[in-house]
């Protein structure tokens, strides 16, 4: 199945291109930007794909009706290349709850839909139009996206946030809204007869939250976590999608973290993990010149704490090309913990055995690991 997504390097399209890579049935189409002001290579891109994700978009502007202008005009241009190649694709069109609301990027989504609407009703294609609420995750885009990714890169960046207006948000995880994407990319194209052509689909928020409680639990991983290593209660779904979006906003040079190690006569303490929620620690002996992992979590908190030897850690952000690395050392122990959406491994670059205890804050389970292979 060939799939494409327009604005596929924004925070939403990111995410669902990293999910799409990892299904062995999913072919994905590259979308670029300047597609939109090239005719041809648009034409080329809708006929290349059976299912086309529209999710580039607007959202803020100077000039409040360029939101309006922009978005409808990107929603023209897709249906003109379908109609001047006669190219049906399956079209998910990502909408807002902001469809209520009588401001630009609103009018702009709702006049969007209802036009892919009409041209899929006139031409017999399939057509899934997602009203969709607040969106928040790793990697969003801080004082764009999200008010969490602003709260979050702000609380980790040595500023502090503000709460102008307390209103009451309903909350979707991101990794949560690609799940609902893919479903309808492969239910509307395994079973295109069976399904609707035209369909709206109200995505239901899977949390609601006061901006006011939002800031306060995002403070208190500041406090218990970026301050003190300490994991914080992480009671729900919601709790922990809050903490591994808050986890992504970290500057990289505050790890490793190093231990407070404690001696005497006797020899030596050192506490590992302190943490307000269940987990599962384990412990590892690598020989000389072995490297460990090459795989990444989509929601686990993972800890690596190096106690004997010499470790060098590396992590990549998937679909992206960067590589942090940090030296640890068991003489000083300390601590890296690895981002969810990030391939990570661990390599022994010492003299001797390398001792690593690692913490993660689900237990293993076969059947659902949450751990995919990709090389650092």
């Amino acid at each position: 199945m060939k799939v494409g997504i327009t604005g596929q390097n924004g925070f939403i399209g990111t995410h669902l291109y990293n999910l799409l890579g990892m299904k062995e049935d999913i072919l994905r189409i590259d979308f670029r930007r300047e597609y939109f002001q090239d005719a041809q290579k648009l034409e080329e891109f809708v006929t290349s794909c059976d299912t086309i994700v529209h999710l580039a978009a607007l959202n803020r502007h100077n000039d409040p009706e360029e939101i309006y202008t922009t978005n409808v005009s990107l929603v023209q241009k897709i249906i003109s290349a379908c109609e001047q190649t006669n190219a049906r694709p399956h079209i998910i069109f990502s909408s807002s709850t902001q469809e209520e609301q009588d401001n630009p990027y609103g009018r702009s989504k709702r006049k969007g839909r209802e036009i892919f609407d009409t041209w899929a009703e006139k031409v017999g294609a399939q057509f899934t139009g997602l009203v969709i609420p607040n969106v928040y995750g790793p990697f969003g885009e801080p004082f764009y996206n999200s008010v969490i990714s602003t709260f979050c890169y702000k609380l980790t960046h040595n500023e502090e946030p503000e709460v102008h207006v307390d209103n009451s948000l309903d909350l979707i995880f991101v990794n949560e809204l690609i799940e609902i994407i893919f479903q309808f990319i492969s239910i509307n194209n395994s079973n295109k007869d069976q399904v609707n052509k035209v369909l709206t689909h109200y995505v239901q928020p899977t949390a609601t939250m006061k901006v006011s409680e939002l800031l306060t639990a995002l403070r208190s991983f500041k406090s218990l976590y970026l301050h003190n290593g300490e994991i914080p209660e992480l009671p729900d779904d919601t709790y922990l999608n809050l903490f591994n979006t808050f986890r992504c906003y970290i500057p990289e040079d505050h790890f490793p973290v190093k231990y407070d190690k404690h001696e005497d006569q006797r020899g030596a303490f050192v506490e590992i993990t302190r943490a307000e929620t269940p987990g599962q620690t384990s412990f590892s002996v690598t020989k000389l010149g072995i490297t460990r992992g090459n795989h990444f979590h989509t929601r686990k908190a993972e800890r690596f704490a190096v106690i004997k030897g010499k470790a060098k850690i590396q992590l990549r952000r998937i679909g992206t090309n960067k590589v942090i690395e940090y030296t640890l050392d068991g003489n000083s122990p300390s601590y890296v913990d690895m981002p969810i959406w990030f391939t990570h491994n661990i390599t022994n670059i010492g003299d001797d055995d390398l001792y690593t205890i690692f913490w993660v804050n689900e237990p293993y389970n076969p059947d659902d690991p949450d751990t995919y292979y990709e090389e650092v």
